[in-house]
């Protein structure tokens, strides 16, 4: 018995992950609705697959336009089963620095917008009693650096928001992974990252924060994603790329400091 065709939603199409695993579960037979800000980035795509692709415009901040693509997309291919939360960028800025204009824009797209798909795609999902809800986070979802902290709070958000969801739906047949990607070799500075104006005196931290990092091959992730969502018990977080040595370290560090300073917790409780 050959494997069942998936009909994939996927947000952020035009370049980078979301090119390369749009492209991956064509290419291996499944359908997918691609979405992306500009139709002209996905135009390749029908030319390419033909009827197994279905190419929308969508802006994943526009609430009503996230739902109506959804909608779209469930009734021209008949079914759902893995909605990819891609979209997204990056903001760099020391926290001092970031506007209330740059925060709200990084937190719209990356954290609402994920809100938005992931609230359009569960009806669907509790309908059909199955569907795979992949957020894609990042590493930095779970750690922070210096200089990033506005998309680092979006990113905890959507973990966060992530963490209670699986509790509430895994009883409807519902899967939900974060996924959370460290550095890789896409286009993701050069195209969709902002910065915010500089402040001579974090000049220092930035120095700091420069050099080289060690990224990974994005056409990797191809064969890795297809694993996810086709396990029959898919993780609630996996890291891809070399990240969970720095992590655990990082997760080592708050379990001692939790323990060091439990006396003052318990304290903190009072009743004796």
């Amino acid at each position: 018995m050959g494997r069942a065709v998936k009909t994939w939603f996927v947000t952020g199409t035009s370049t980078g992950f979301g090119r390369l695993w749009t492209e991956a579960a064509l290419e291996r037979g499944d359908r997918v609705v691609a979405t992306a800000r500009r139709p002209e980035t996905v135009a390749d795509y029908p030319q390419r697959f033909g009827d197994a692709v279905l190419t929308l415009e969508l802006d994943v901040v526009d609430r009503d336009a996230v739902h109506a693509a959804v909608r779209r997309a469930h009734e021209h291919f008949g079914a759902l089963d893995v909605v990819v939360n891609n979209a997204g960028y990056g903001h760099f800025g020391m926290v001092e620095e970031i506007t209330e204009r740059e925060l709200r824009d990084q937190m719209e797209t990356n954290f609402f917008g994920a809100v938005w798909v992931t609230q359009a795609a569960l009806p669907v999902f509790r309908a059909q009693g199955h569907g795979h809800l992949v957020q894609v986070t990042s590493e930095g979802g779970v750690r922070a650096y210096p200089g990033i902290g506005a998309y680092h709070a979006s990113k905890w958000a959507v973990e966060g928001l992530s963490e209670s969801l699986w509790q509430e739906v895994e009883g409807l047949g519902i899967h939900v992974t974060n996924v959370e990607p460290g550095p890789y070799a896409t286009d993701w500075l050069s195209r969709g990252s902002r910065t915010s104006a500089p402040m001579p005196a974090y000049d220092a931290v930035r120095a700091r924060n420069g050099g080289e990092w060690a990224v990974g091959d994005p056409a990797a992730t191809r064969a890795a994603l297809l694993r996810v969502v086709d396990a029959a018990e898919p993780p609630h977080r996996v890291f891809f790329g070399r990240s969970f040595t720095d992590v655990a370290a990082i997760y080592q560090e708050r379990l001692d400091t939790w323990r060091e300073w439990e006396p003052v917790a318990l304290e903190a409780f009072g009743n004796g």
